[in-house]
């Protein structure tokens, strides 16, 4: 996915499940950190394609961000200042937008899962085709519908702003 998708994906599937902008702001930052991480594709072909047999590799696998989540709640948890709670549970929704991105990217590519060599998915689209672009407003039609919980509402908001880009 193109990150600009992954965000506003990642974006309204935590508003979905949270209804909190704080939360959703803070999985926005993190649905690019897999990508931003292995860096910028080098403009050399044979450079390029060194670093393309090199991406979704570690910085896509999910244990990492599991851990680390896994470190955050910890702290959450055990220290009683409300400031350090708020901090590691926004630093929690960085890394649920991270998880995010690398199941989004496990729908038109291969992820890690076991380990960071063995890619595991399914190709529903290619990147930036219009494939992409239907798939990513389906998931946003399913979170809006699973926020509101009414058919009308969500086809209206959606073709409200269907109108606005029209």
């Amino acid at each position: 996915m193109k990150w600009i998708n992954h965000q506003i994906v990642t974006g309204f599937i935590v508003f979905a499940a949270t209804d909190n902008a704080l939360f959703v702001a803070s999985s926005i930052v993190g649905a690019v950190i897999p990508d931003k991480v292995e860096g910028s594709p080098p403009k050399d072909s044979k450079a390029y394609w060194k670093w393309r047999s090199n991406h979704r590799t570690w910085s896509h696998y999910p244990v990492i961000y599991l851990a680390l989540i896994g470190l955050l709640m910890f702290a959450r948890d055990s220290v009683k200042d409300p400031m350090v709670a708020l901090i590691a549970e926004m630093g929690i929704y960085v890394l649920i937008g991270a998880l995010l991105h690398i199941a989004e990217d496990g729908i038109c590519g291969r992820v890690p899962i076991l380990t960071p060599k063995s890619k595991h998915g399914i190709r529903l689209f290619k990147v930036g085709s219009a494939g992409e672009y239907i798939v990513a407003a389906m998931i946003i039609a399913v979170c809006i519908f699973s926020r509101f919980g009414d058919f009308e509402k969500t086809s209206n908001m959606i073709i409200n702003a269907v109108n606005k880009f029209s």
